[in-house]
């Protein structure tokens, strides 16, 4: 007979998420997700002028600030068909950059690896043999006995003080803790110093965006960062090449620890490469625009089905922008129906729950509508994030994504002593390895901006903006951007010379955890739970390590349950 278990809240993520999942023989066979919070940006921005929009959008997320900023002045740069000049393009590329790299760090270590380290094993670490094991597969200027001898005995403190603070209630000793206590050691060290190059990361944003969170330095056609090389108020060479420290630093940590680290662990774990995935739909938009006009990207985009992928080619690329639409079968709005982003209308109205505290996955139960995407004539689900920007990269040959996925697949195979592929890393284990390479990538195209811009002000142009001038009739505009967590965008349509008439959101967290739609399709969080094993019912921390490998901009609380919804254990998840 099935059970269920409540979790309630997941912590280490943004905002409020709630899924209930029934679980039999110890293993989960159903999974319903339910967003517990609703944002309302888009009702907000309608009526305000178009060229503001991007300062209200960005306040969506406290963490996601810098993506919602670059999709929506993009949107109305798409409406309009307007050229953002060569420098602003750099600009905003070292802002994505910077920022991408912040988030992959923190999400790693501060965010999931407490799900597969154990904190108070590392108390039983030989510090000379943790060394060594590091020194085994990478190369991190900042490991060594003295290091890993250090941290251990402030760790001893805390424990042995009663105050280890917010890791006082994790999951330690759990039976699905496989990791060795030296490799425990390892990574408590490692995610002590990545608070330190996640700074640093954040550093260059706030210096290029005026400051962090919340940007100020957009605008539709550009940016306000002033350039003058020979200006101590502006952006100068002093300023770039501090910017150049910083990056360099953070590369070192990404491609000699952090990308290290993730392969390490997953070996560990490799018996979890078959768990967690969606199914085959995947979804990336291209990012880091080359040219003016954004038709030439660094990193690719496309939509991966069935291991065949269709690139996503420009920003006006319609084959991404008609095919996008909306389902609120399941959603706690007005209606029932299935919309392009352009047509729809953002209507709360909240049903609740069950009596009993249950979700009815046959009625509404989530604030996250369903997107979908349409192939053939059929709407699918898709899922986001970095795994699908290394499939469809990988798919299309591309240079820098093959060099790192291979890299990391073939230290993945070494170390795990069995064939690691491409297809490996649809899987919970997989989304971590494919965020590391990513970010490793990343670390690499934040230089190449970088020396572009100071290459492009050594030819004398300082141009930053292009203004805009917005027609009396309606546009309509398409922002994408590839975020952190996956595909975002924003959709607006602008009348009156520049006054917002309808404005809508798909950011990645919707993709990944919305409702079913109308027929009954599972979203990517509902499908992904399915099979995972549960170890301890009363500790599913098994649950936390699927769900926290999306990287959730969400608050979370999972549930199982048996046929008759009712509750056997109710968990309250570090």
């Amino acid at each position: 007979m099935a059970k269920r278990i409540v979790v309630d809240p997941i912590t280490r993520i943004e905002g409020h998420l709630r899924i209930e999942v029934a679980v039999e023989n110890g293993r989960i066979k159903d999974a319903v997700s339910s967003a517990q919070m609703w944002r309302g940006l888009e009702n907000i921005i309608i009526g305000r002028e178009a060229d503001d929009a991007w300062m209200f959008a960005q306040r969506t997320c406290g963490v996601c600030t810098t993506v919602h900023a670059i999709a929506s002045v993009r949107s109305v740069e798409n409406a309009l068909k307007l050229e953002i000049p060569y420098n602003a393009q750099m600009v905003r590329n070292l802002i994505i950059a910077a920022h991408t790299l912040q988030d992959h760090i923190v999400h790693f270590y501060h965010l999931s690896a407490l799900d597969w380290v154990d904190l108070i094993s590392a108390l039983k670490a030989d510090p000379k043999k943790a060394a060594a094991i590091a020194d085994s597969y990478q190369n991190w200027k900042l490991n060594g006995d003295s290091v890993f001898r250090a941290v251990q005995e402030k760790l001893k403190k805390f424990a042995s003080s009663g105050q280890l603070g917010i890791f006082a209630t994790g999951y330690w000793g759990h039976p699905a803790m496989i990791l060795p206590p030296e490799v425990n050691l390892i990574a408590v060290t490692h995610y002590l110093q990545a608070l330190d190059f996640q700074r640093k990361a954040s550093k260059v944003v706030g210096i290029l965006g005026g400051k962090s969170p919340h940007i100020q330095n957009l605008a539709v056609g550009g940016v306000s960062t002033a350039i003058n090389p020979n200006n101590d108020s502006t952006l100068n060479m002093e300023r770039l090449e501090y910017i150049k420290i910083l990056l360099d630093d953070v590369k070192d940590f990404v491609q000699n620890c952090y990308l290290p680290d993730v392969i390490a662990i997953a070996s560990f774990y490799k018996d979890w490469l078959a768990y967690g995935k969606t199914g085959e739909y995947y979804l990336s938009v291209p990012e880091l625009p080359q040219d003016t006009k954004g038709e030439i990207f660094d990193l690719p985009g496309g939509t991966v089905i069935d291991n065949k992928v269709t690139p996503i080619k420009s920003f006006y690329d319609p084959y991404f922008i008609n095919n996008v639409y909306e389902n609120i079968t399941h959603a706690w709005y007005d209606g029932d129906w299935t919309r392009h982003p352009w047509e729809e209308e953002t209507v709360p109205k909240y049903t609740g729950f069950e009596p009993d505290g249950t979700v009815n996955e046959n009625g509404k139960y989530s604030w996250s509508k369903a997107p979908r995407f349409k192939v053939n004539g059929e709407y699918v689900p898709m899922e986001v994030g970095p795994l699908s920007q290394v499939l469809a990269g990988y798919l299309q040959g591309h240079a820098l994504t093959k060099k790192w996925a291979d890299y990391a697949l073939n230290q993945l195979s070494s170390m795990a002593g069995t064939k690691v592929t491409i297809e490996n890393l649809k899987s919970t284990p997989g989304r971590h390895l494919a965020r590391a390479i990513r970010a490793a990538m990343m670390a690499d195209l934040a230089i190449k901006q970088w020396e572009q811009l100071v290459n492009n002000i050594g030819r004398g142009d300082l141009e930053i903006f292009n203004p805009p001038s917005y027609p009396q009739g309606e546009i309509r505009g398409c922002g994408f951007h590839e975020a952190p967590r996956g595909v975002l965008s924003h959709w607006c349509v602008v009348h009156n010379g520049g006054i917002m008439k309808n404005y809508q959101e798909v950011v990645p967290s919707t993709w990944n955890a919305g409702p079913r739609d109308s027929k009954g399709q599972r979203g990517p969080y509902e499908s992904a739970l399915i099979g995972n094993p549960i170890a301890d019912p009363e500790k599913p921390l098994e649950v936390l390590r699927t769900v926290h490998s999306f990287d959730p901009c969400i608050a979370c609380a999972v549930h199982m349950i048996d046929p008759e919804g009712k509750e056997i254990v109710k968990v309250k998840a570090l």
